[in-house]
C-alpha cells in the first residue's frame, strides 16, 4: 500500500467516525423529541439538584451561629467617637429611621469591647458602618500613597458617602489620627493583604478603598495586623467579612467552587477566592457567574449591603 493508499484509508476512516457521531446526535434528538422523554421532569431535577447545593453552600457561607471572628474592636470605636469621625447623634438618628440601634452598638461608643466579634447577618451592617470611618480616618505611612488620596478625595463613596462624623464629608478624616497604631512590619502585612484583596461591588483592590466595604475591610485588616494575626488569617477573616456583606456573591462563588471545581468551601483558600479573579467585580462575572449561568446553576439569594450609609 503506497502513502496515497494510507493517506485516502484514513481519510474515509475520520469520515466515517464523524458520520457516526452525527447519527448519534440525530438518535438523541429524536429520542427526546418523541421518546417519551419527559423534559420538564428533567429540568425539575435540575433545579433540584441546584436546590440541594445552594442549600449546603450557603450553610457553610453564612452559618446561622454566625462568624466567630479573633478580631477584637477593642477601644477603636471610642477613640472615633472621641475625634467626633462617628458622631453618634448623627448614628442613632439613621438608625432610629431602621427601627432603632440596639443598646450593644451603643455602649460600643462609650466602652472599649473586649470580645472577638462575633458576625451575623443580622449584625453585619452594623460592624459595615463601625468599621468603615475605622479603615477611612486610621492612620498608615502607606496611605499616602493610597489611590483615593488625591484631587477626588472628597468624591468616593467612602468618603463623601460618610456623612456620620461631625463633618459632612468623611474625607476631611482620610487617615488623619492613630486609632489603631501599627508597627512599619504591620503596616506592611496590612498593604501586602490590602493590594491582593478585592470586592464584587467594583474593580479596586481594598487598599483602592472607594466605597464603604473597602474601607471597612481595611479597617478590619488593620486591627487584625495590630492584635497579632498571621497574612494566612486575615485572609480568612476578609473572606468571612465579604461573605456576610456580599452573600448573593459568595454563594455562588460557593456553589461554583463545588458544583465546577470539585472543592467544598471548607476546603477552598482564601487567598484564591479574595483574588481579582474571584472576589473583584468584573473577575467574579467573568469567571462564577458566567460559569453557573452555563450550567444552569444560577441561584437565588437575598440580602447584601449597599455601599451608602
Amino acid at each position: 500500500m503506497d502513502g496515497n493508499d494510507v493517506s485516502k484509508e484514513k481519510f474515509n476512516r475520520s469520515h466515517l467516525h464523524m458520520l457516526f457521531a452525527a447519527a448519534l446526535v440525530i438518535v438523541f434528538a429524536l429520542w427526546f423529541k418523541f421518546g417519551g422523554v419527559d423534559l420538564s421532569k428533567f429540568e425539575a431535577n435540575i433545579g433540584a439538584i441546584s436546590d440541594s447545593l445552594t442549600d449546603e453552600v450557603t450553610a457553610k457561607i453564612l452559618p446561622e451561629q454566625g462568624f466567630q471572628s479573633r478580631i477584637v474592636l477593642g477601644a477603636s470605636v471610642v477613640k472615633l467617637v472621641q475625634n467626633e469621625v462617628i458622631f453618634p447623634p448623627k448614628v442613632e438618628a439613621l438608625y432610629n429611621s431602621r427601627g432603632g440601634l440596639p443598646e450593644i452598638y451603643k455602649k460600643l461608643f462609650i466602652d472599649p469591647s473586649p470580645e472577638p466579634m462575633l458576625l451575623t447577618q443580622e449584625n453585619a451592617d452594623y460592624y459595615l458602618n463601625l468599621l468603615w470611618p475605622l479603615g477611612l480616618a486610621n492612620f498608615m505611612e502607606v496611605n499616602k500613597n493610597s489611590p483615593v488620596n488625591g484631587e477626588s478625595l472628597f468624591n468616593f463613596a467612602s468618603t463623601g458617602g460618610w456623612t456620620l462624623g461631625r463633618e459632612e464629608n468623611g474625607g476631611a478624616y482620610f487617615n488623619k489620627f492613630r486609632i489603631v497604631p501599627l508597627t512599619a512590619e504591620q503596616e506592611t502585612l496590612v498593604l501586602r493583604v490590602a493590594q491582593n484583596t478585592y470586592r464584587p461591588c467594583c474593580g479596586n483592590s481594598t487598599f483602592f478603598q472607594d466605597c464603604n466595604h473597602g474601607s471597612a475591610l481595611l479597617g478590619l485588616l488593620e486591627l487584625g495586623a495590630s492584635q497579632g494575626l498571621t497574612e494566612d488569617e486575615l485572609y480568612r477573616e476578609a473572606l468571612a467579612f465579604n461573605s456576610f456583606w456580599f452573600p448573593q456573591n459568595y454563594t455562588q462563588t460557593a456553589l461554583y467552587f463545588k458544583a465546577v471545581k470539585g472543592i467544598d468551601w471548607e476546603n477552598v483558600d482564601p487567598r484564591v477566592v479574595m483574588s481579582r479573579d474571584y472576589s473583584s467585580g468584573p473577575g467574579w462575572y467573568e469567571n462564577v457567574q458566567k460559569e453557573l449561568a452555563a450550567r444552569n446553576l444560577i441561584p437565588q439569594v437575598k440580602g447584601g449591603a449597599s455601599c451608602g450609609v
